[in-house]
């Protein structure tokens, strides 16, 4: 479920401007038949991080922070990304991160999608796969929120942004079409 209502105040500018400091140009496009069925997509040979327009804008803050973080984290040349589901699994983690320092509540979309992608990483369990990039997600989420001249309630911890109601789980299906040769490709979807 995406994300509905307006967006904290200088959030999306801010994400927007730290995106184009990477040197990415920022396209918003009409909906997801646009970019692969995708809320947000980050073109790494072209430089440009497209977004939706047809979500509401706290979905859209939400989806540039996911595709800030892969910027951040995924950089192909430097062979960082060993797998796509970990990818994913960072960069949604560091979005939801960056909407809790803002009090937005990403859950009810994050828990299923990083779960999803989790559990697409072979020979790791959900668990071991979340676990195992806690710290670059928070390592990258801190840095981001540092970066931000927004006013943010915090460090992106859920639970000191009053987000700490136990969380349900919900199934996501994640494509099963997924290979090695895919999985290392350089454009990254939401």
């Amino acid at each position: 479920m995406l994300l509905r209502g307006e967006a904290p105040k200088g959030l999306w500018d801010g994400l927007r401007a730290l995106i184009q400091e990477s040197d990415f140009a920022v396209v918003v496009v009409p909906d997801a038949a646009a970019i692969n069925d995708a809320n947000g997509l980050t073109d790494f040979e072209h430089r440009i991080v497209s977004v939706r327009a047809d979500m509401d804008p706290a979905a859209g803050a939400k989806t540039l922070g996911h595709e800030l973080a892969h910027i951040r984290m995924h950089n192909l040349d430097a062979g960082l990304l060993s797998h796509r589901g970990v990818g994913e699994v960072e960069a949604e983690s560091v979005a939801l991160m960056i909407g809790a320092a803002h009090g937005m509540d990403t859950r009810d979309y994050t828990v299923p999608y990083v779960s999803a992608w989790a559990s697409s990483v072979p020979g790791k369990t959900e668990i071991e796969v979340i676990q195992e990039t806690g710290e670059r997600v928070r390592r990258a989420a801190v840095a981001i929120l540092d970066q931000l001249s927004t006013d943010h309630i915090g460090a992106g911890d859920p639970s000191a942004s009053g987000l700490s109601q136990p969380v349900g789980h919900s199934k996501v299906t994640v494509p099963n079409t997924l290979n090695h040769r895919s999985e290392r490709l350089g454009v990254r979807t939401l």
